[in-house]
């Protein structure tokens, strides 16, 4: 992980939370307190323009971990409520080191109220009550902290900001689900969920994970019946293409924003089945474009989720088979990047009995220990765990 040099102490406590670094330096610079980039003085702001650069420092001490990242989901009302102390407790217990933490979740609330010196929109439901007790938790037991942010589906946002959205009739459209998307053709979302991260950052998070950076799946059977702007987008390329850029723009766009002052790794969730395809037709992701521009790359490759594949009828009774053949494709992809990204699946922990008798099975130590050494054995060595209700596996051999 990179370190910086502070460029004279004057300047540092006249900046507060900006740390100006010299990078053919080594040393560590000095821990400053998280709101002090919003009192940082416009003439300090211009100086540090001047500067080779510079990097928020929350104070905290997170490093990444040595054998990698292994973690698991957690929500926000888990992270702010009574189960929190158990799942710190089950990292604590085995080889996992990291939890990833809803900060916008699947609906577009904020899961933690701002304070009022912090220029973010009123949408927190205060499910973490005290988002610093929580970056102290994670410190004191060294759990490497990951902010997961849900982008482009948003039905708060979409109701708030129907212009920003997919209309149809005038009324903002939903899928079967009763979930409304806000469009990633317009930039103005794109600020929105990236001024939500900054903030994440400043509250100590070492990563940035961007999830449902997407269209609505079947986009394709509906692109030329809703209502919407193609912003900047519309002019170059058929449908499919200009989907595509406005996903890959995106991404691009929000890491650069990121790490021009914060020491962060951004990264992104995308469908398993994206990186088996040249593009995804409907939902705008092409596995190669999105993952040139992360830092790490996380695959959703849960056996539930797949029909018929790699010669699999049933993917969900072989959690070993399918990892391993989505493991070696995704390889083969990646090795064709100049830079690849870390590899990070999110591998499965729930049963999916809704697949119905005989399409599925319990999972529990044994399926759980197959996807993790399917992935090892593939040279893949980190994971994230998915269970919903963040009620895990015990017993689980994280290293099998």
């Amino acid at each position: 992980m990179k370190k910086w040099l502070v460029m004279g102490a004057a300047v540092c406590a006249a900046a507060g939370g900006l740390l100006f670094a010299d990078v053919s330096e080594g040393e560590e610079h000095k821990k400053v307190s998280y709101h002090s980039y919003k009192e940082t003085s416009a003439e300090t702001k211009e100086l540090a323009d001047g500067l080779s650069r510079f990097y928020y420092d929350s104070g905290y001490d997170f490093t990444y971990p040595e054998d990698g990242v292994k973690g698991i989901y957690v929500t926000g009302h888990s992270a702010g409520g009574e189960r929190f102390q158990r799942l710190v407790d089950l990292v604590n217990d085995t080889d996992l080191n990291a939890m990833v933490i809803d900060i916008k979740d699947d609906h577009g609330n904020l899961t933690f109220k701002p304070t009022d010196d912090i220029d973010l929109p009123d949408i927190g439901k205060n499910m973490i009550e005290d988002p610093v007790e929580l970056m102290n938790a994670l410190e004191e037991n060294d759990i490497y902290p990951i902010a997961r942010i849900v982008v482009f589906k948003d039905t708060v946002l979409a109701e708030q900001k129907p212009e920003w959205s997919f209309t149809e009739n005038g009324n903002v459209w939903k899928n079967g689900n009763q979930e409304a998307f806000v469009n990633p053709y317009v930039k103005d979302v794109w600020d929105y969920n990236i001024q939500i991260a900054k903030e994440a950052a400043k509250l100590g998070f070492k990563e940035i994970q961007f999830d449902y950076v997407r269209f609505p799946e079947g986009f394709e059977t509906r692109d030329e019946k809703l209502e919407y702007s193609r912003g900047d987008f519309g002019k170059e390329g058929n449908n499919v293409q200009q989907r595509v850029n406005a996903v890959t723009s995106f991404v691009e766009h929000a890491r650069g924003e990121i790490q021009q002052t914060f020491d962060v790794d951004v990264s992104v969730d995308i469908f398993g089945y994206s990186a088996t395809l040249d593009e995804a037709p409907g939902i705008g992701q092409n596995f190669s474009k999105i993952a040139d521009n992360v830092d790490v790359i996380s695959s959703m490759i849960y056996p539930s989720h797949w029909t018929p594949y790699f010669g699999i009828d049933k993917p969900d009774l072989h959690p070993y088979e399918l990892t391993t053949e989505y493991a070696k494709v995704e390889n083969e992809v990646l090795d064709h990047l100049e830079n690849p990204p870390t590899s990070r699946p999110w591998i499965q922990d729930f049963t999916a009995s809704w697949l119905g008798s005989g399409n599925y099975k319990p999972y529990g130590v044994a399926e759980v220990e197959d996807q993790i050494r399917a992935l090892q054995e593939q040279d893949i060595q980190e994971f994230l765990l998915w269970n919903a209700g963040n009620s895990y596996t015990e017993g689980v051999d994280y290293t099998p």
